[in-house]
């Protein structure tokens, strides 16, 4: 039976429709960070870079959300032994033609893993889908033994007022159900979470316009955020 026919119904997820379940969106992922999105994932990955390699335990990483690998592939360039985990297959299949190493396909509310399986968990820009972040960050604390790395699209950014307009007339299907978070706001689901847990939080901005006078800074404006759960020994 041809992939086509066993996956034709599958377009949602927590009962509501998603992007990432549509062919068409799916398909061309890839084009979109070759194209005009090309300088935003150079400062994204410089961010996460910098978050990650200041910890020297970071050795593994469990990326979910992984989509077709882009991170996931770029992870092991700067030396991370990285392992991918995505719900959805259209991204996943394009992701198992593109990373050699291991792909797992599940919902990151329920993690195929053990107790601190990973040296830390990472989420780019898919935490913004979730319904039940909390579960999702308890997962996260769960199967790691060092912290949780989120890059995630900030809510406090000009963009947003052009993406919910787009929205409106029908035109951007990629965020409307997302939740854009702030630094602050993340910050909150991460305190409810891991109550109890002993950790401390380290966090930058990027995602700035190309004549700004600097591409990276910790004020909480800009496109793209990234935030470092740092658990203490």
């Amino acid at each position: 039976m041809s992939f086509n026919l066993v996956t034709q119904n599958l377009r949602s997820w927590q009962n509501r429709k998603e992007w990432f379940f549509n062919r068409e969106h799916t398909d061309t992922y890839e084009l979109w960070y070759e194209g005009r999105y090309k300088r935003a994932e150079i400062w994204q990955k410089k961010i996460m870079g910098d978050l990650v390699l200041s910890d020297p335990r970071i050795r593994t990483l469990l990326e979910f959300g992984c989509g077709t690998t882009r991170f996931t592939r770029w992870w092991h360039n700067i030396g991370i032994e990285a392992t991918g985990g995505d719900l959805s297959p259209f991204m996943l299949g394009q992701g198992a033609q593109l990373f050699k190493g291991d792909l797992v396909l599940a919902d990151s509310h329920y993690m195929p893993f053990k107790d601190k399986t990973f040296d830390a968990v990472a989420f780019i820009t898919t935490f913004e889908y979730y319904r039940n972040p909390v579960q999702v960050v308890r997962e996260a604390a769960r199967v790691s033994r060092h912290g949780i790395f989120f890059g995630m699209m900030n809510r406090n950014s000009p963009k947003i007022v052009r993406r919910r307009v787009q929205q409106f007339f029908g035109k951007n299907p990629f965020y409307v159900t997302a939740t854009f978070h702030t630094p602050a706001t993340l910050t909150r689901v991460i305190h409810k979470a891991l109550q109890g847990k002993e950790y401390t939080l380290e966090w930058n901005c990027t995602g700035l316009p190309k004549w700004f006078p600097v591409q990276q800074w910790k004020v909480p404006y800009g496109d793209f955020f990234g935030l470092h759960v740092k658990f203490k020994e």
